[in-house]
C-alpha cells in the first residue's frame, strides 16, 4: 500500500477545470472535479490510502493545499488541469516538487492528452519536473501506476502513460478508453464524494439549471458522435456500466445522502442507447427509487424515450442545439439537422422535460446576422435555461485545427483561453468580428433572452409552483444577476 493524492489545484475562485468549457460560470455553477474522484475511487479499491484534495470546491490557497499535501507526504501524486488554468497548474506542480522532490507526479485532463507535446515544453520552461501524463481517461491506468509503484515494478509500458524521462514523446499519444468492465469495477463516486468531501463540500457545488444540492456521476464513457469542438476526453466510442450498477448507485444516493435532491447524469449524452435509457427508467419506476434527476442529450431524444425519462423522475436535459444554420452545424459535423431540433423541443414540452439550451456564437460560416438568427432562435424555443458561449477552440479539437488552418487564431496564448475573471474567452475570429466581438455577442444573447418578457412570465410561474425552482434561480442570481445588468446597460455590437 501507497499514499496517493488526488489534487485538483487552487486558481480561480469557483473555477471549474472539469467542464467542457473549463471556466467560473456566470451562472455560479462549479462542477465536481469527477473524472479525479472516479480515479481516486479505483485506486482505494486496491487498498491504497487517497487523500483526495478539491481545493477549488474547498477554496483552499496554495499554501494551504502544500501544508496538506507536505503533512500526508504521498509517494504519488495526480493533479488535474485545464487548458485557461495550465501555466498556473504547472507552476503549481512546480511548488510541490520543491516540498516532495521524490514524490511521483502525474498530470491528467485534456490539454496533456491531446497537446503533450506542449505540454512537456511547458514543464521544461518552468522546470516543474513533473513525471509524465496520464492520457485520456485515466482510471484504468493510474490503478496500474498505482500498482506498480507499490510493488517496485516498472512503469514505463503501462498503456495510457507519457513519461517525461527524455525519451521521444509521440505528437498524438494514443488515449486510453476505459473499459466497460472496468466501469462496473470502480466504487460509486457518490460514494467517493461522500467519505472525502462530505456533505459540506458536496453542498459547495452547484449546477444553475439543476436543484440544490446535487451530485455529478457518470453511467456512461464516451459520446459516438464527433463534434468538432468537443473537448471530452474520449469522443467517437461509447462503453456503458451496467443497469445494475447504474441502479445501485441510485439507491445509494439515496438511502446514504438524504440531503441531495437532484442527480446530474454527466454523460456526453446519457439516452444515446434507447433500450439500455428505458430499461434504467423501468427500474427506477419499478424498484421505486424516488429522486429526481437530470442528463446530458442530444437532439435525436424520441418522444418515446423522452415520456420514460420523465415517468422515472428526469427532471431536466441539458442538450446543444449550437445553432439553426446547417452549415454552422456541418461546420462542425454536430449531424443534427433544424428539424430536429424543433421536433425535440415539442417532444421534449409534450414529455413535460425541462431543457437546458446551448448555443454557440462564431461556428464555421458564421456571420453577424447569423448569430443575431440564433439569438431568435433561442427565444423562440424558450428552453428553461439557455447558455451561450463564444465558440471554444481548444487544442486537440478539430475546432483549434480549422481555425489554425485557416489563419483564425489571434494569439495562442493559453493564460488568455479565458478572461481575468475566469470568463469565457475565445481566441478565434472570424468574417470579420474579432474575438471581442464574439463575447460581446454572447453577452447580447444573455441579455436578449433572460430579459425577454415571455421568458420571465414563464419563470415566475415557474417559481410559484416550486420553491426549489425559485431556491435554484436565487442561488444563481447571486452571480449572474449583476452581470445581468451589466449587460442590460451596455451598448450592443
Amino acid at each position: 500500500m501507497i499514499k496517493v493524492a488526488t489534487i485538483n489545484p487552487p486558481f480561480l475562485k469557483n473555477y471549474s477545470r472539469q467542464s467542457r468549457s473549463p471556466s467560473v460560470a456566470k451562472s455560479g455553477t462549479i462542477y465536481y472535479s469527477y473524472y479525479l474522484a472516479y480515479a481516486g475511487a479505483a485506486i482505494e479499491s486496491q487498498g491504497h490510502n487517497v487523500k483526495h484534495i478539491d481545493a477549488i470546491s474547498h477554496d483552499l490557497s496554495e499554501d494551504s493545499v502544500l501544508k496538506v499535501i507536505a503533512e500526508f507526504s504521498p509517494s504519488l501524486i495526480i493533479f488535474d488541469t485545464s487548458t485557461p488554468s495550465i501555466v498556473s497548474d504547472i507552476k503549481f506542480a512546480c511548488r510541490i516538487k520543491n516540498i516532495l522532490p521524490n514524490c511521483l507526479l502525474f498530470a491528467v485532463g485534456t490539454f496533456p492528452s491531446k497537446n503533450t507535446i506542449e505540454f512537456q515544453r511547458l514543464n521544461n520552461k518552468y522546470n516543474a519536473k513533473i513525471t509524465g501524463c496520464l492520457i485520456g481517461e485515466y482510471e484504468e491506468t493510474s490503478v496500474e501506476v498505482v500498482n506498480a509503484v507499490a510493488t517496485e515494478s516498472p512503469i514505463n509500458a503501462i498503456e495510457g502513460i507519457v513519461l517525461f524521462d527524455g525519451s521521444p514523446i509521440p505528437e498524438k499519444p494514443q488515449p486510453r478508453k476505459t473499459s466497460a468492465d472496468f466501469l462496473d469495477q470502480i466504487p460509486f463516486v457518490s460514494e467517493f464524494y461522500l467519505r472525502h468531501l462530505q456533505r459540506p463540500g458536496i453542498e459547495k457545488h452547484f449546477y444553475a439549471s439543476i436543484t440544490w444540492p446535487y451530485i455529478q456521476i457518470l453511467t456512461a464513457r464516451g459520446c459516438p458522435y464527433k463534434c468538432s469542438f468537443c473537448n471530452i476526453p474520449s469522443i467517437g466510442s461509447y462503453r456503458t456500466r451496467s443497469v445494475d450498477s447504474v441502479i445501485s448507485e441510485f439507491k445509494f444516493i439515496v438511502e446514504k445522502m438524504p440531503f441531495v435532491k437532484e442527480i446530474f447524469i454527466e454523460d456526453d449524452t446519457f439516452p444515446i442507447n434507447k433500450k439500455r435509457t428505458i430499461e434504467i427508467c423501468k427500474r427506477i419506476i419499478s424498484e421505486k427509487i424516488k429522486i429526481i434527476w437530470s442528463c446530458n442529450a442530444r437532439v435525436n431524444t424520441d418522444l418515446e424515450t423522452l415520456q420514460w425519462m420523465k415517468k422515472a423522475g428526469c427532471r431536466l436535459a441539458c442538450v446543444g442545439f449550437e445553432s439553426p444554420s446547417t452549415d454552422a452545424l456541418e461546420g462542425v459535423t454536430k449531424k443534427t439537422s433544424l428539424a430536429e431540433q424543433e421536433l425535440f423541443m415539442k417532444n421534449a414540452n409534450k414529455a413535460k422535460i425541462k431543457i437546458n439550451g446551448c448555443f454557440i456564437l462564431g461556428l464555421p460560416g458564421d456571420t453577424a446576422k447569423s448569430i443575431d438568427n440564433t439569438i431568435e432562435y433561442a427565444k423562440r424555443l424558450m428552453p428553461n435555461t439557455a447558455q451561450f458561449y463564444p465558440h471554444m477552440v481548444y487544442p486537440g479539437t478539430g475546432s483549434f485545427e480549422w481555425a489554425e488552418k485557416n489563419n483564425l487564431l489571434e494569439h495562442k496564448d493559453w493564460e488568455k483561453w479565458n478572461t481575468p475573471e475566469g470568463f469565457h474567452n475565445t481566441p478565434l475570429k472570424i468574417n470579420g468580428m474579432s474575438s471581442a466581438d464574439l463575447l460581446q455577442f454572447a453577452d447580447t444573447a444573455r441579455k436578449r433572452f433572460y430579459t425577454n418578457p415571455g421568458y420571465l412570465i414563464k419563470m415566475f410561474f415557474q417559481c410559484i409552483k416550486s420553491p426549489s425552482e425559485l431556491q435554484r434561480i436565487l442561488i444563481a442570481g447571486k452571480t449572474f444577476f449583476p452581470l445581468l445588468l451589466g449587460y442590460i446597460f451596455k451598448k450592443n455590437p
